[in-house]
C-alpha cells in the first residue's frame, strides 16, 4: 500500500507518502504558514527540494497545494493521487474514548470532534485536515492515529490526578500523555534489541521542543510526564513543565490581573511563554547550549534545570519499573544534543547507567549504542519515527477491517 501520512498543525501540515511493502519513504514535505501571510510548501524527495510560493488561507487549500505538488511532473513522486490507498492522520487526543487508532467514520469523527476540548490548540487542525482529504479524496480510507494511544494501558493509580472525583467522571480530567507514536516506535525497538525478554523494563525519553518521557514494562506503558495536556513534565522550548499550580493566584496578586488571569496564565504564559525561553531568551536548544558552553550563567542553569528534572523522572520510573534494562533518548534534542545526554547521565551512574564518552560525543542523530562498558543498563539512542508507526497503524486497521 501507499499511504499518505499527515500531521496537521495549527498553521502547518506535514506529510510523507510510504510504501508500506517496503517501508520507503517516496517523499515528503510541509506546508507552513497556513492562514498567515507568506504561505509556502516545501518538499524532498531523493534529496531535491521543490518549493511552491502562494498564500494558502485554510487546511483545504494547504491539502490542495499537497497534491498539486507531489503529483508535479518536475518536483513530484506520483503519477496520480490514485495511487495512494489510504491517508493516515496523527490526531492529538484520543481522551477515554479511544485507547487505538480507529477508521474514520461518521460516527468516529464526531467523538472526536467531542474531544477538541481536550486539545484546543492541535485537535481542530488534525480534524479540519481529515475533512480536507474527505473532500478531495472521496475514495480512500482515512484512519486517525492518537498520539494518547500507547499511554492508555497506565494503570488508575497513575494517571488519576488527586482532586474531587467528579472531575473525573464529569469532565475526565485526568493524566493521558502525548508522543504516543514516538514512543511506541522506539519501544518497538528497543524491545527488538532486548530480543523480546518477558518484562522488559524500558524508560524512553523523548526530547525536543516538546519533551516527555514515558516508563514501558513489558511493552506497555505504565507512566508517562505529560498530563491532561502536553504541559506537564519535563521543561521545553516554551513551556514550562512540572510547576505548582499556586503560582498564579500569586502572580494574579502581584501583577496585571488582565495578563495573568488562569486562561492567559495556561495558555500564554505556562505554554508559549515559559520552558527555555522564559529563562534564556531562546527556545532553541542548540542556541541554549552554545550560550552555556560560553559561559553564560542563565543558560547553564537551564540546561542544569532540564538534565535534573530528566534524572528526577527516570529516578521516580526506575522504582515503578522495579528496575530497567534499557534507557533510550530520542527525539530532536535525544538524538543530537551530546551534551544534554551527558548531563542527564552523569547523575545517574548511582542506578547502574553510565554511558562511553567517545560514543556519545560521536552521536548526532543516528542509531547507537551509548552505553559505559561497565553500564548495568544499556544506553540508547533511537532516532524516532512517527510517520512509520502512522503508515503502520493505518494498514493494520484496514486489514483488520
Amino acid at each position: 500500500m501507499k499511504v499518505l501520512v499527515l500531521n496537521a498543525g495549527s498553521s502547518s501540515l506535514k506529510y510523507q507518502v510510504i510504501d508500506t511493502d517496503t517501508e520507503a519513504v517516496l517523499g515528503k514535505g510541509i506546508v507552513e504558514r497556513i492562514g498567515i501571510a507568506g504561505s509556502n510548501l516545501e518538499q524532498k524527495v531523493n534529496g531535491s527540494k521543490y518549493i511552491i510560493n502562494r498564500e494558502v488561507k485554510d487546511h483545504t487549500e494547504a491539502f490542495q497545494l499537497v497534491i498539486e505538488a507531489i503529483t508535479d511532473t518536475k518536483g513530484g513522486f506520483l503519477k496520480s493521487v490514485s495511487e495512494i490507498d489510504a491517508a493516515g492522520h496523527r490526531v492529538l487526543h484520543g481522551a477515554e474514548d479511544f485507547k487505538d487508532s480507529i477508521l474514520i467514520t461518521p460516527e468516529s469523527f464526531a467523538i472526536c470532534k467531542t474531544n477538541e476540548v481536550m486539545g484546543p490548540l492541535h485537535q481542530p487542525a488534525n480534524l479540519a485536515c481529515i475533512k480536507s482529504v474527505q473532500a478531495l479524496l472521496p475514495n480512500i480510507p482515512n484512519v486517525a492515529v492518537f498520539d494518547t494511544a500507547f499511554h492508555a494501558t497506565m494503570p488508575a493509580k497513575a494517571y488519576m490526578y488527586a482532586i474531587p472525583y467528579e472531575d473525573y467522571k464529569n469532565h475526565r480530567v485526568r493524566r493521558y500523555g502525548f508522543h504516543g507514536t514516538s514512543h511506541k516506535y522506539v519501544t518497538g525497538e528497543a524491545l527488538r534489541l532486548l530480543k523480546n525478554k518477558p518484562g522488559s523494563r524500558v524508560i524512553t525519553c523523548h526530547l525536543g521542543n516538546g519533551s516527555s518521557m514515558a516508563a514501558v514494562k513489558d511493552g506497555k506503558v505504565i507512566d508517562t510526564s505529560m498530563g491532561l495536556t502536553p504541559l506537564e513534565g519535563l521543561i521545553m522550548g516554551t513551556r514550562s513543565g512540572d510547576i505548582d499550580p499556586a503560582v498564579v493566584a500569586f502572580l494574579s496578586n502581584k501583577e496585571d490581573k488582565q495578563q495573568y488571569n488562569i486562561k492567559s496564565f495556561v495558555d500564554v504564559y505556562l505554554n508559549k511563554k515559559s520552558g527555555f525561553l522564559g529563562l534564556t531568551g531562546s527556545s532553541d536548544f542548540r542556541e541554549v547550549t552554545g550560550k552555556a558552553k560560553s559561559g553564560d550563567e542563565i543558560a547553564m542553569l537551564a540546561v542544569d534545570m532540564f538534565a535534573y528534572r530528566v534524572q528526577k523522572y527516570i529516578g521516580e520510573y526506575y522504582v515503578a519499573l522495579g528496575g530497567l534494562d534499557m534507557l533510550v533518548f530520542t527525539g530532536g534534542i535525544g538524538e543530537n544534543a551530546d551534551f544534554a545526554r551527558e548531563k542527564i547521565a552523569a547523575g545517574l551512574s548511582c542506578l547502574g547507567i553510565e554511558i562511553n564518552d567517545s560514543q556519545n560525543k560521536a552521536t548526532h542523530g543516528e542509531f547507537a549504542d551509548i552505553s559505559g562498558a561497565n553500564s548495568k543498563v544499556k544506553v540508547m539512542v533511537i532516532p524516532t519515527n512517527e510517520e512509520l508507526v502512522i503508515a503502520r497503524d493505518t494498514v493494520r486497521v484496514l486489514s483488520n477491517k
